[in-house]
């Protein structure tokens, strides 16, 4: 049997900043990077803009070039996972192989939710997750002149930012009643909705899809529940995503909104952890109702928590509790988010939103709980630094812009 060291489920950045940091931290033992994506390791956010618009090749976007994985001994195996193999500590994989492992870490990631409505099959629905997908709808953009994008997330509107400086029409349905409804304060929707209609995107919002239109076998039109029917040379859905834990649950291992790990990103399984975009972990940043445990669809939090754990793994044990953050390019807009609001959360406008430069401070019961910025990253950056430990700030302070943030951090 081949020599068991850590095996590594999942080669997207969290899988593979994972295998980097263990070498990175001396990690000498076997060390095996898992992926079901031909090619080697790359980056997901840049497939939905600077790739989308062919301002980045494959080259670009990959993590690391070949040689990298050769010269850190990392192997990489392009398979399936079919099952663990929790007693005989071994992943089974899709063509008959079973890698052996003295520790396992899960960074499965998670998948397109897919459109639950008659006609998401037909051809010229597409989603934007892998790199597959971003090569074919820029196949479709070479060609289309009429785009409906569905659900007004992150995805749906950074390609909807490239469509419309493709010259393309866009139309975006989004069931809320505002966009970046789950992200963002209703101040900083409001400031995007009016972006992207400005652009010239078409915004249709407390649109509910019931089904989709098509003649011989492609898509033709999104229907809405109001009886509209929006034409369409092709269909982007972006409605979120759910958890790949499918291997993790049929293992044994508890799984609530996520792989459920402790504070040093173990799970029930003393020789299995996990990562990512899967994973339903302990945070201080929880944002509302008791809730411990949260789940971060974040390349920034896959790779702090990769760190994190090859730090475990090599003996240097602390608890995972990185700040989180996220951004967003949106044209020419950059949208960076630190910190957990809840909807119910307070917001202070610091700046004017008319300026394109601005930011709003979201509050509980008078304490910081995230900051949303936009072409504003000395406002983010700050954040990120009084998010880490006790934040002094008061609404007050948020909204006066005389008063000067960095004092606040030699207190």
């Amino acid at each position: 049997m081949s020599e068991a060291g850590i095996v590594i489920l999942g080669a997207g950045q969290g899988g593979f900043q994972a295998a980097a940091s263990l070498r990175d931290c001396g990690y000498a033992g076997r060390l095996v990077l898992v992926g079901d994506e031909p090619g080697l390791p790359y980056q997901r956010p840049p497939l939905s803009k600077a790739y989308m618009k062919s301002e980045a090749g494959i080259e670009q976007i990959e993590l690391r070039a070949g040689a990298f994985y050769a010269d850190h001994r990392i192997e990489l195996v392009n398979a399936r996972a079919t099952a663990i193999d929790r007693p005989g500590q071994r992943l089974l994989l899709e063509d008959g192989t079973a890698l052996p492992y003295a520790h396992l870490i899960l960074a499965t990631g998670a998948r397109n939710r897919p459109l639950p409505v008659p006609g998401h099959d037909l051809a010229g629905v597409y989603y934007l997750r892998t790199l597959a997908d971003a090569d074919a709808l820029k196949g479709k953009l070479a060609v289309a002149r009429r785009v409906v994008v569905i659900g007004a997330g992150f995805i749906g509107l950074e390609f909807a930012a490239v469509a419309r400086a493709l010259g393309h029409e866009v139309t975006v349905l989004e069931g809320a009643g505002r966009v970046l409804a789950r992200a963002v304060s209703p101040e900083m929707s409001a400031f995007f909705a009016h972006a992207h209609a400005a652009m010239g995107t078409k915004l249709v919002l407390g649109a509910g899809v019931v089904g989709l239109e098509g003649e011989g076998g492609h898509v033709t039109g999104v229907a809405t529940g109001d009886g509209t029917v929006h034409p369409a040379d092709f269909v982007l859905v972006g409605i979120g995503v759910v958890p790949n834990v499918e291997l993790a649950a049929a293992a044994g291992l508890e799984v609530a909104n996520g792989i459920v790990v402790d504070a040093h990103l173990a799970t029930m399984d003393p020789a299995i952890s996990a990562l990512g975009d899967a994973v339903a972990y302990p945070s201080r940043f929880a944002a509302k109702d008791g809730t411990t445990h949260v789940r971060l669809e974040s390349v920034q939090n896959a790779a702090d928590q990769a760190r994190s754990l090859a730090h475990r793994l090599t003996g240097r044990v602390s608890p995972f509790d990185a700040v989180p953050w996220f951004w967003s390019d949106q044209a020419d807009l950059k949208l960076q988010m630190v910190g957990l609001a809840a909807a119910t959360d307070s917001a202070v406008l610091r700046g004017d939103p008319a300026s394109r430069r601005f930011s709003v401070f979201r509050f509980r019961d008078g304490v910081l709980t995230a900051i949303e910025s936009v072409n504003r990253p000395a406002d983010h950056m700050l954040g990120r630094r009084l998010l880490a430990g006790t934040p002094a700030i008061t609404p007050a302070q948020a909204a006066d812009e005389s008063f000067e943030l960095k004092s606040l951090l030699a207190k």
